[in-house]
């Protein structure tokens, strides 16, 4: 990353042997970047990062985070539940929830304070997160924490695949020790390919007054940046391939039996709930790649231009910066929406959800109500309120 001092013409380039600098229309470009960002800083010393782009990621994040903080953990209540707990998509949602509040507060929120704030109001806010441990703790657990929110989602597809295009086998596959088993398979494969990240890292002292920056180790900047690449391959193009081919299958497979439910008449509450579990899922998954899809294109687009050194204008560099904050900034809804879909999209979530909040005033009223009677009926036995 490019670091760039206010008041000060230097620049530090932690990766510099990958700069162009052949011609005076070239501009410094960051080969990597060590939370898989790219980030451009100045332009022969004159053109500073876009700020339009900087304000929208710096203003609008932490409403992200608060929103997806309070949803997720609501999500992760309703789920739990002794209703919701008995199906096997519950498994994937409540997981998926979890993964969510991580990535918010291991991803979201520290990128916010690096990327944003930092850069906005121009100081070493949190210098807390540049010191060795906790920069490789969160770096793991950020790494961690995208890679199983989003195969999560492509697992619960499958699993919604399998339960519809082939009924047969879904009592042997689709039940809760099943989806626990996959579940559980998964934060092991996380945990296994997150924990190479730290290891490449490290807190390194830039500029003339020596800031503490997790940035990562000289000598490993070209296996980061390979090992960053096939990262962003495994948690966007991989689960988009996955997601989009067994969605495609999954509706034509609804289209036709809705089309003989229509003439048998055969509705059942079981179909109707898993029903709405398909249409959640749908919907988390067309929101995954309208939100994955930009960002990744961007981020690839940047990385192809950093790699083949192709930059020739400050106004080329400025645009993609600028575009890079805005599609980052609508990536992170991947990890906030997921309870207004649920919300939207399944009834059965929405009356679980009800019946939490009236779960409580309605045993209170009980009470009091048998409270009455009894105080009546003193000589009687009283009536349970549980």
């Amino acid at each position: 990353m490019l670091l760039s001092f206010q008041g000060n013409d230097t620049q530090i380039d932690p990766c510099s042997k990958f700069n162009s600098t052949n011609s005076t229309n070239s501009t410094q470009v960051p080969c990597n970047d060590d939370n898989f960002l790219l980030s451009f800083g100045t332009l022969n010393n004159s053109t500073e990062i876009s700020h339009v782009g900087l304000v929208f990621f710096t203003y609008l994040t932490p409403i992200i985070f608060i929103v997806g903080i309070v949803g997720n953990v609501l999500s992760l209540m309703v789920f739990v539940t002794k209703n919701m707990r008995k199906l096997s998509a519950s498994v994937y949602l409540a997981a998926l929830s979890t993964a969510d509040l991580l990535a918010l507060i291991f991803f979201v929120l520290i990128e916010w304070v690096k990327r944003g704030l930092r850069e906005e109001f121009r100081s070493n806010i949190a210098e807390f997160l540049d010191v060795n441990g906790i920069c490789q703790l969160t770096m793991f657990l950020s790494y961690a924490s995208r890679f199983l929110s989003t195969w999560l989602v492509a697992s619960f597809t499958l699993e919604r695949y399998i339960g519809i295009c082939h009924p047969l086998k879904r009592r042997d596959i689709c039940d809760i020790n099943s989806s626990k088993k996959i579940v559980a398979i998964l934060v092991l494969i996380s945990i296994c390919i997150s924990s190479i990240r730290p290891w490449l890292n490290e807190v390194r002292h830039i500029g003339p007054d020596r800031t503490p920056w997790c940035l990562p180790k000289t000598d490993l900047v070209t296996i980061t940046f390979i090992y960053d690449c096939v990262f962003a391959v495994c948690i966007t193009f991989l689960p988009f391939l996955v997601i989009t081919t067994l969605n495609i299958l999954i509706i034509r497979t609804l289209i036709k039996r809705n089309r003989r439910h229509r003439k048998c008449n055969f509705i059942t509450e079981e179909s109707i709930i898993r029903f709405e579990f398909t249409v959640i899922l749908i919907t988390i998954s067309i929101c995954f790649i309208a939100f994955n899809s930009p960002y990744a294109v961007v981020w690839f687009k940047q990385f192809h231009q950093t790699r083949t050194k192709t930059f020739s204008s400050g106004s080329k560099v400025d645009t993609l910066q600028n575009i890079l904050f805005f599609t980052k900034t609508t990536y992170f809804l991947n990890y906030c929406i997921n309870f207004f879909l649920y919300s939207v999209t399944g009834a059965y979530f929405r009356k679980e959800l009800k019946a939490m909040f009236t779960y409580r005033r309605k045993v209170k009223e009980n009470y009091q109500r048998c409270s009455v009677q009894n105080s009546h009926h003193s000589s009687t036995t009283p009536n349970s309120w549980i």
